[in-house]
């Protein structure tokens, strides 16, 4: 039943989407997303009172999306997005089942706790307290909770996107996973909100030769062709690339915690990354690109020369940077080698000195007076890689108020084994999103 308290029952509406075992693999097989769409959509029509679409890009592979009149329909929506589905979890590992959905110990355990069913949670939450007390946001907000983000988004966001574009026209900015989290460095708490992600390039490898016996010199093998350009690209030391958002980052979390900010040479840039510590960690990643060889194939038998070998090689990129990435890659590979993409998701950017950041900052200080509030680069990515294609600016704001570093690494919990989020972070969140929501 709706109630007046934004952060009522959100832990227990958390839990009930955790039950829901929405499991996506990576061969594209999922379950449980229609049944977490259908609880999704029962809320909104039951409990916030308006009228969802459930979208389906393939049997069961279900999407959410709603729109909720703004008192002035004239200003730029806002778009929410949340995905549904879910990464493995090997049960035999957890403490809890990583579907029972428990509420134990201050928290509610399970997969998706922190991955991100504690957004829709959080958002849901909010949204639901609005009929009792008789309010309503000051734009329209589009929401969207969709399948498929873990394996790409192609019959999620993706598809949306695609077959779909006109549920987000008049989007103005939009909010999702990736940021808003308290990370409390030495009494300093942190609220790092996405303002930018790394591109993702997943490029696969391929050398040719001549096949022949093992046991005959063959100069053309290329299995040894493929082995010599991943070691060159494994050994390449990327330099850094310091987008606005990260050298924003590094400077301001400097002043906040007194740290030396140095940013004249790599050497220097390094240096203050591991001067900042926790905070430096969020960093280290996308200060600059990277090429990481994951997966080797090549031949069937140890006495066959294989006409050819292949390799995947994880690529991300810097906002602005992915010209000059893949010329590299192409140098480091040589002649013998040719690559071609796999999957394609271009870096994320919005401004930081905007409204829409000066709100969220807001709503972070009324409820922790205390919030530093800085901009941060994702090392990975997420569905705002799709919904940026729509000129819509993406921001990563899902607010949790975390405690100090009491053995609680919320980092590691997304995708971790015995994944939780502390019931207060989730009560925390919805407050800060009931006020955003309502006064952006």
């Amino acid at each position: 039943m709706p109630t007046a308290d934004p952060a009522d029952g959100v832990a227990q509406l958390c839990a009930a989407l955790v039950r829901i075992d929405t499991t996506n693999t990576s061969s594209g097989d999922a379950q449980g997303e229609r049944e977490a769409a259908e609880l999704v959509a029962s809320v909104l029509a039951d409990e916030v009172g308006v009228e969802p679409l459930v979208l389906e890009s393939a049997p069961r592979r279900a999407n959410v999306v709603a729109r909720v009149p703004g008192r002035d329909p004239a200003l730029p929506a806002l778009l929410v997005q949340a995905h549904l589905d879910v990464v493995p979890a090997d049960a035999a590992a957890w403490t809890v089942p990583p579907f029972a959905g428990e509420i134990r110990d201050g928290c509610v355990w399970g997969r998706g706790s922190v991955d991100m069913k504690d957004m829709c949670a959080t958002v849901l939450s909010a949204l639901r307290s609005w009929r009792s007390r008789g309010v309503a946001p000051r734009r329209d907000l589009v929401l969207a909770f969709v399948a498929d983000e873990e394996t790409g988004g192609e019959y999620g966001a993706g598809w949306l996107v695609a077959e779909h574009p006109g549920l987000f026209a008049g989007c103005g900015a939009g909010i999702g996973e990736g940021g808003g989290y308290t990370l409390d460095v030495g009494g300093v708490r942190l609220y790092p909100i996405g303002t930018a992600e790394r591109g993702t390039m997943h490029l696969r490898l391929t050398a040719s030769g001549r096949a022949g016996h093992g046991s005959r010199p063959n100069p053309d093998n290329a299995v040894v062709a493929l082995v010599a350009a991943l070691a060159r690209i494994a050994a390449h030391r990327w330099p850094v690339q310091l987008t606005p958002t990260v050298r924003e980052y590094l400077v301001r979390t400097g002043e906040a915690l007194g740290v030396p900010v140095d940013l004249g040479s790599d050497a220097a840039v390094d240096a203050t990354v591991a001067r900042l510590g926790r905070a430096g960690a969020l960093a280290a990643a996308v200060v600059r690109p990277s090429t990481t060889p994951t997966v080797l194939s090549a031949g069937s038998a140890v006495n066959v020369i294989p006409s050819t070998a292949q390799a995947l090689v994880d690529t991300r990129v810097l906002p602005g940077g992915t010209e000059e990435v893949l010329a590299v890659v192409d140098e480091l590979l040589g002649p013998d080698v040719r690559r071609e993409f796999v999957s394609r998701g271009e870096p994320v950017q919005a401004p930081f000195d905007s409204p829409w950041f000066t709100a969220m900052t807001e709503a972070l200080r009324a409820e922790d007076p205390e919030a530093v509030v800085v901009p941060y680069c994702l090392g990975g990515g997420t569905d705002a890689k799709a919904f940026s294609a729509l000129g819509i600016p993406c921001y990563g704001f899902g607010p949790l108020g975390l405690p100090a570093d009491d053995g609680y690494d919320h980092r590691a919990m997304a995708h971790g084994v015995d994944e939780r989020v502390p019931v207060a972070a989730l009560e925390f969140g919805a407050r800060v999103l009931d006020r955003f929501l309502r006064e952006v």
